[in-house]
């Protein structure tokens, strides 16, 4: 039988939500404070993603200025609707919702509309097109009444589509399956004229789980399914490849299958640093509800292909090994920024290479420091760069991170020791304290950094006319559960002269990002989203 190998979008890429236009299906993820906001990504096979761009894409659009690495935007929904794209979605302050928006495009590619501010409490915001044609805004938030059977609930008003703004009474439709559990992520479905309200409720690690309700009116009330969770891995071993799914988001093909993108994370030894990853997950509507993975009741490493998938439209959806030469006139669309665009600190050069102008913000502060990075998407890597660069002070600094938040990554950095001798020093950052691991004299300011990835750790390596080793880090030290927060591992390019920023640039040559051979029994680590495998079951 021809599968394909989960995850379909490898590296951090939590809270999937899907549409369908025709053939064509798009794709959004959380982005939290990373800039650009909302990546937006294409698909004909629900397999292989393009990127398309993202929906916050101009400095304006969205403050994210002063806010922990996992704040900023939360859990966008995708909704398509007469000629109309919509994403909403919530920026979070201190791991709660503030600001809820609209946004709207003819093109899911973007420009982008200016956010519209609705006027919502709580986060994961959703849109549900009626077949009358009115639209139904939900979200969740906390209960209203201590005593209503959770902490949470889910709410519902009228979004009028004149003004995009909400309108009419609210309606409290469910407290969740699960007393004691925060109900959140809803989406709404109509199957044969009923109602389905699909969650989650857990939290976002090993409890995650998929829960539904119904009814016969879209305002409710809502009858919790009996069968709830419809989908986790809750109760799967320490063995099981997969753990946290969840926040799923339902999609019909034009074959007339019904498929989830669902979130979930690779752990090694009950750690995970990938992020949250989105797995596909086929789905059977029955006079009951959805059931979500019918055949094994789980999400798979290798899954089946969606109806209609061929071999030649269904290939790898990644690329191997990327080198970028920074030849365009702007950054492609996998680098990130922190909080805002950092254009007037980072430019391509003309004749290719990239420029990174020193910034007196360091990595550790919740500005907009000289930084790019890109997610890590494979458990097994090599990211390598050539950089160029002449410091003046011990203080100023410029090279690779392995970055987790502001307060928790390591640096490879090139600079300059006491006696002004080049130097590369391998740094750590963990909760505000920081530790010098190794340091070495470099006879050029021109090096090669270069750091490798595997299940034991992240091994960083540095030459001039040879390679000297300065050491390795255990992966669990930049995994989630010892971090905290919602994201996964960014690598990529710094450049910060503390308080002392002066005038210094870096010049880098290229940067390169090159996945190892797969372990065979980690292959969906190994960032094999999209690959067709040939296996007889």
């Amino acid at each position: 039988m021809l599968t394909f190998a989960n995850p379909v979008l490898a590296g951090n890429h939590p809270d999937p939500s899907i549409c369908r236009v025709g053939e064509d299906f798009y794709l959004v993820t959380s982005s939290f404070a990373y800039y650009p906001g909302i990546p937006v990504f294409h698909s004909r096979d629900l397999v292989r993603w393009r990127p398309l761009g993202h929906v916050v894409h101009r400095s304006a659009q969205v403050s994210l200025t002063g806010l922990d690495v996992s704040d900023g935007i939360w859990a966008p929904t995708i909704r398509y609707h007469e000629g109309t794209f919509y994403v909403v979605s919530t920026v979070a302050k201190h791991r709660r919702g503030s600001v809820t928006f609209l946004s709207t495009a003819s093109d899911p590619a973007g420009p982008w509309s200016d956010p519209i501010v609705l006027e919502a409490e709580g986060i994961d915001p959703s849109l549900f097109f009626d077949d009358d044609g009115r639209c139904w805004f939900t979200a969740c938030r906390d209960a209203v009444q201590p005593d209503a059977g959770g902490p949470g609930e889910l709410w519902m008003r009228e979004l009028d589509l004149e003004t995009l703004a909400l309108t009419g009474p609210t309606h409290v439709l469910w407290h969740g399956a699960m007393r004691g559990a925060w109900v959140e992520a809803p989406h709404l479905y109509k199957r044969e004229g009923v109602y389905y309200l699909v969650a989650a409720e857990g939290g976002t690690e090993r409890h995650h789980a998929v829960t539904a309700a119904r009814s016969d009116a879209v305002t409710g009330p809502y009858s919790t399914d009996p069968r709830s969770p419809l989908l986790t891995h809750r109760h799967r071993g320490a063995a099981e490849p997969i753990h946290n799914v969840g926040h799923v988001d339902l999609v019909d093909t034009p074959a007339g299958e019904t498929w989830a993108v669902a979130l979930g994370v690779q752990s090694i030894g009950g750690t995970h640093t990938l992020g949250r990853e989105v797995f596909l997950v086929p789905v059977e509507w029955t006079p009951r509800g959805p059931v979500f993975a019918p055949d094994t009741g789980r999400v798979r490493l290798a899954e089946r292909l969606p109806a209609g998938t061929t071999a030649t439209a269904a290939g790898p959806h990644q690329d191997s090994r990327v080198r970028d030469n920074f030849n365009g006139t702007a950054l492609g669309l996998e680098w990130n920024s922190l909080r805002g665009p950092v254009d007037d600190l980072i430019s391509p050069r003309p004749g290719g290479g990239l420029t990174i102008r020193l910034s007196p913000e360091p990595l550790t502060s919740t500005g907009t420091p000289a930084f790019i990075a890109r997610r890590q998407q494979h458990l097994r890597v090599r990211v390598s760069t050539r950089i160029r660069f002449t410091a003046d002070t011990p203080a100023q600094e410029a090279g690779l991170t392995v970055f987790q938040n502001h307060n928790h990554h390591a640096t490879l950095a090139l600079t300059v020791d006491a006696t002004g001798t080049p130097h590369v020093v391998l740094t750590t950052r963990e909760a505000g304290a920081e530790t010098r691991l190794a340091a070495v004299a470099m006879t050029d300011s021109e090096v090669i950094l270069a750091v490798d990835s595997d299940e034991s750790g992240y091994t960083f390596h540095a030459k001039d006319s040879t390679w000297t080793t300065l050491g390795s880090i255990d992966r669990p030290f930049f995994s989630t559960e010892r971090a905290g927060g919602f994201v996964g591992v960014y690598i990529g390019l710094y450049g910060t002269g503390h308080a002392e920023a002066g005038e210094g640039e870096a010049h880098i040559h290229w940067f390169d990002y090159e996945p190892a051979p797969a372990s065979p029994d980690r292959a969906g680590c190994d960032g094999t989203g999209g690959q067709l495998q040939l296996t007889t079951r």
